[in-house]
């Protein structure tokens, strides 16, 4: 608690391990890499656990690979940077996975209430990637604020 007793995090209280930026990025790779090769290896499996379609078009299949690709791109670049310095590089990449787990929250919780296309893994995801997004801005407000 601050000094005025709100529930408000101070600075220094996120300062520990489990809310660090290295944590976040540790999360973020083990969680979009096994992401992307799963849509890479079993692209219908993933698109039926999250979308709840049995029957996925070749082309979605395709779509879903390439997918997949770009996710196991943000896993390693995630757990590359894991020990990086706060660099101008490191800040970008936080960014962008901050903009990715918006999309991704959005164009999923799209799917399932107004598609009306939902697996059994659909809502866990809008969840994880909602808090991925919250985490993300902590982090980003953290590094202005020259934490």
């Amino acid at each position: 608690m601050s000094p005025g007793g709100s529930l408000c995090l101070t600075l220094e209280s996120r300062e520990g391990p489990a809310l660090s930026l290295k944590s976040l990025f540790i999360v973020t790779a083990l969680v979009e890499t096994g992401a992307g090769l799963g849509l890479l290896v079993l692209p219908a499996v993933v698109i039926a656990l999250l979308l709840g379609l049995a029957d996925a078009a070749p082309e979605s299949l395709l779509v879903g690979r390439v997918a997949g690709a770009a996710l196991s791109a943000i896993g390693v670049a995630s757990w590359r940077a894991r020990n990086d310095n706060r660099s101008a590089a490191r800040l970008g990449l936080l960014t962008g996975i901050l903009f990715y787990n918006i999309a991704a929250t959005a164009l999923l919780g799209y799917a399932g209430m107004v598609l009306m296309m939902a697996g059994i893994a659909l809502w866990p995801a809008v969840a994880l990637h909602a808090g991925l997004a919250a985490w993300c801005c902590l982090q980003l407000y953290d590094a202005q604020k020259g934490g």
